[in-house]
């Protein structure tokens, strides 16, 4: 059994490495392109227009392609961020529903329920059953709260 998860494994790892490789080189590959290609638009435009007109064609062809790259590279940290935060807040609501669920507790509530009896402890439940519907609505309505403020960076430094 060991020796199935090894050799899927390396069958995996195999797999990404030659697929690493493959888009290294298709890498390679296109940026040797687009030298030629700026070469070939650098030598077009010094016949017509002169060299400092070609110069600043190819600064501008560029420019153009780093605000492209930027652009993204900025979309994606920001999605990057919003999963991050989203995970934050599952993990935050997991770990304040995780005691409820404890097995220690469904057992010290079970032991509650036959030392005081099921018909005493029906008040009781819905007591309980109020308090943790009250809570979990101000955790709620904080978390709303958190988003409003990150939304806005003045309210969220407390100025």
């Amino acid at each position: 059994m060991l020796q199935r998860y090894i050799d899927d494994l390396k069958h995996a790892t195999g797999a990404g490495l030659r697929m690493t490789s493959l888009v290294a080189i298709a890498g390679f590959a296109g940026f040797i392109a687009l030298c030629f290609a700026c070469a070939a638009v650098f030598i077009a435009m010094l016949q017509n227009h002169g060299a400092i007109a070609a110069c600043l064609t190819i600064a501008g062809i560029f420019v153009v392609i780093a605000g492209i790259f930027g652009v993204i590279y900025t979309q994606k940290q920001k999605r990057a961020r919003e999963r991050a935060a989203a995970a934050a807040r599952a993990a935050a609501r997991a770990a304040a529903s995780a005691p409820l669920i404890d097995p220690m507790m469904v057992a010290t509530g079970i032991q509650v329920a036959r030392a005081v009896g099921l018909k005493k402890l029906v008040p009781l439940l819905a007591l309980v059953g109020v308090a943790v519907g009250y809570m979990a609505n101000r955790n709620a309505s904080s978390d709303s709260d958190e988003d409003e403020n990150a939304d806005n960076p003045d309210e969220a430094a407390g100025d």
